[in-house]
C-alpha cells in the first residue's frame, strides 16, 4: 500500500482507469471464448443455440411510482398503495369492522 503514496492523485486515477480498461478487455475476451465453447459443445450434439447478450448493465426500478390502490372514504387526499406499513387511517377503518376492498380505487 505504501508504494502508492508516491503517486499524485491524477497518476493514481490514470492507473485505475487503465486497469479498468484492461479488466474489461480481458472479461470481453473470456466471454467470447466461453460463448465459442458453448456453441461448439452444442454443435457436437446437433443442437443449435442462439446466445442473446444483455447489454443493459442493470435494470433499476428507482423512481417508479406505484399506483394507489386504496383511498379514505371521507378524505380522498389520504391514499395508500397497499404496500408497506398500513397507514393509521386504514388500520382504524379495519379495526372498526370494515374490509379493505371497500376502499379500493
Amino acid at each position: 500500500m505504501s508504494e502508492f503514496q508516491n503517486y499524485s492523485e491524477s497518476e493514481l486515477q490514470s492507473m485505475i482507469e487503465n486497469a479498468k480498461k484492461a479488466l474489461d478487455a480481458k472479461q470481453a475476451s473470456k466471454r467470447k471464448e466461453v460463448i465459442a465453447q458453448i456453441k461448439e459443445l452444442a454443435a457436437s450434439i446437433n443442437v443449435s443455440i442462439e446466445i442473446i447478450e444483455n447489454t443493459d448493465k442493470k435494470l433499476t426500478r428507482k423512481g417508479l411510482k406505484v399506483p394507489y390502490k386504496y383511498s379514505h372514504p371521507e378524505d380522498p387526499s389520504k391514499q395508500w398503495t397497499g404496500r408497506g406499513v398500513t397507514p393509521k387511517w386504514m388500520q382504524d377503518l379495519l379495526n372498526a369492522g370494515h374490509d379493505k376492498s371497500e376502499f379500493s380505487i
